[in-house]
């Protein structure tokens, strides 16, 4: 795979470390810790606004569905978000590599730094799984 010199892309693409799980299981429990707060304060504060979504909503309700990121560089990475963080950095599942629209590798699991993400958008087809 080539990288150019001026795309300052940083993947790290794990495949069955434990590093990464850990990393998916760190964000799972500060997920739920923070729904047992969320729960526990009161419902009502986060209904004000009414039909009203804001990015955060939006970023929360797709976790654990199919996306489609796509980078500076112009390369798509589709696969299962399994989580971000608040810097946009991107653990996703079941990853394909798509340069031109044109499939060029799959991954088991990648690590996407958020500053090269252009953006983040959901699929409304299921993933190739080898049909």
């Amino acid at each position: 795979m080539v990288f150019h010199r001026k795309v300052s892309i940083f993947i790290c693409l794990f495949n069955r470390l434990a590093s990464i799980e850990s990393k998916v299981r760190s964000f799972r429990v500060l997920r739920t810790e923070r729904r047992r707060k969320d729960k526990m304060s009161g419902s009502g504060d986060n209904k004000v606004s009414g039909t009203t979504k804001t990015p955060a909503d939006f970023l929360k309700s797709i976790r654990g569905r199919p996306v489609v990121v796509k980078l500076n560089s112009g390369v798509d990475y589709r696969g299962i978000l399994a989580c971000l963080d608040g810097y946009m950095n991107i653990a996703m599942e079941q990853t394909e590599e798509y340069v031109n629209g044109q499939l060029k590798n799959k991954y088991g699991d990648a690590f996407i730094r958020g500053n090269n993400v252009l953006y983040i958008s959901t699929v409304n087809i299921p993933l190739a799984d080898g049909a």
